[in-house]
């Protein structure tokens, strides 16, 4: 494969916002003030009774994202077997936010605390040592020290991260096998994450070019991280850009920044793959969503603490071996690409017989892409 720029890392820290409800009915919401605590953080229950919690980022259990995946699949575990459960939404972003919303949860009685994304390094690995005997599921991330010199995954804190460069594959293979040959790819801001997705993305296409006998520069691929995570106009009028010159799919990696991207499809219809979660039901624009099961990774980990099996001091990866990443077939709206195709190469990666390149250092040149023919190009 030939690119004709690398892609550069950016660094950023993840800003969404909002409110929804929690898993029972509801007492009243409040603030940490009324439990005694700074006025940091909400919660729509009173703080007792509430074994399994979740701490959302700023943004809301229904932000189509991570934290909406987390709080689904601790939710399934809490209605499954009866569990009181509870969110606490800090107002803002920051590690003294987070660590009031723990506070908060364990006063509420939380056995188990899940943290969804890379923002709650440094408050896990604070929190991890002041509350032993909680146990921490941080989902993306690595707990380290705010200098991000000392990293250390306590016995009662599981660690979790996710293939991404498979579920980018998935998606850029699928788009080209279902037609597509003029391809975009926003990513938010360029954190390993959203890098692992691109390299993937790109790599797909290229996959299904080659196994289509496609010549050199028949798929072409713009490349951009907006440097975002959240909707904003600029992103829209890029997005438009690109399908008024001719894109008909981006993938839109970057939690709410995608909601810019679906409005410019519509606009122009066009079409978009979506990210995380599957957000098929967000909009019909919306092809198919290169999916974390985010869900599935949070159920598991809470039924091994139950069970007893509680991988504390691990660090856990869920790929396509153990159905950790995908695309949502169910809901996915191909003209071309089929059950069959998908279940095909969903074994290859499962066996690694397709190998994926994914550099997280910002430095991809041609010499390392996995793959033998140029057929996608990789354009400013």
């Amino acid at each position: 494969m030939k690119l004709t720029k690398l892609f550069t890392l950016f660094l950023a820290v993840l800003l969404l916002a909002g409110l929804t409800t929690g898993c029972s009915s509801t007492a009243g919401t409040i603030t940490t003030e009324d439990a005694g605590h700074t006025p940091n953080v909400v919660s729509p229950f009173q703080p007792d009774g509430y074994e399994l919690a979740l701490i959302t980022d700023a943004g809301t259990v229904d932000d189509k994202a991570f934290n909406q995946g987390a709080w689904e699949g601790l939710k399934a575990y809490a209605d499954e077997f009866s569990i009181f459960c509870n969110y606490y939404q800090p107002v803002d972003d920051g590690i003294s936010f987070y660590l009031d919303a723990v506070a908060l949860a364990v006063e509420g009685g939380a056995k188990i605390i899940v943290t969804p994304g890379f923002l709650f390094e440094e408050s896990v690995y604070i929190a991890q040592e002041q509350y032993p005997e909680v146990h921490f599921i941080l989902l993306d991330g690595t707990p380290h020290d705010e200098n991000d010199e000392n990293t250390r995954i306590a016995p009662n804190t599981v660690s979790v991260s996710y293939a991404e460069e498979q579920s980018g594959f998935l998606a850029g293979y699928a788009a080209v096998k279902d037609g597509y040959r003029r391809l975009g790819f926003m990513g938010g801001v360029g954190v390993p994450q959203v890098v692992r997705f691109g390299y993937g993305f790109v790599q797909g296409a290229d996959c299904a070019a080659v196994e289509l006998g496609l010549n050199a520069g028949d798929v072409t691929l713009k490349y951009n991280y907006t440097n975002v995570f959240w909707a904003t106009p600029e992103v829209q009028t890029m997005a438009g850009s690109w399908y008024n010159g001719g894109v008909e799919v981006i993938f839109a990696c970057g939690g709410a920044m995608g909601s810019s991207v679906v409005a410019a499809a519509q606009a122009a219809d066009a079409k978009v793959i979506g990210v995380d979660i599957d957000q098929s039901g967000e909009s019909d624009v919306i092809i198919t969503s290169a999916m974390k099961e985010l869900s599935i990774s949070v159920y598991d980990c809470i039924k091994a603490y139950y069970d007893g099996n509680f991988p504390g001091g691990q660090n856990i990866t869920f790929r396509a071996e153990n159905n950790g990443v995908g695309l949502p077939m169910d809901t996915s709206r191909f003209n071309l690409f089929t059950q069959d195709e998908y279940d095909a190469v969903y074994a290859r990666l499962a066996n690694e017989s397709i190998r994926i390149f994914d550099d997280t250092t910002g430095n991809l040149t041609a010499s390392d892409v996995p793959v033998e023919v140029v057929d996608v190009t990789v354009v400013d």
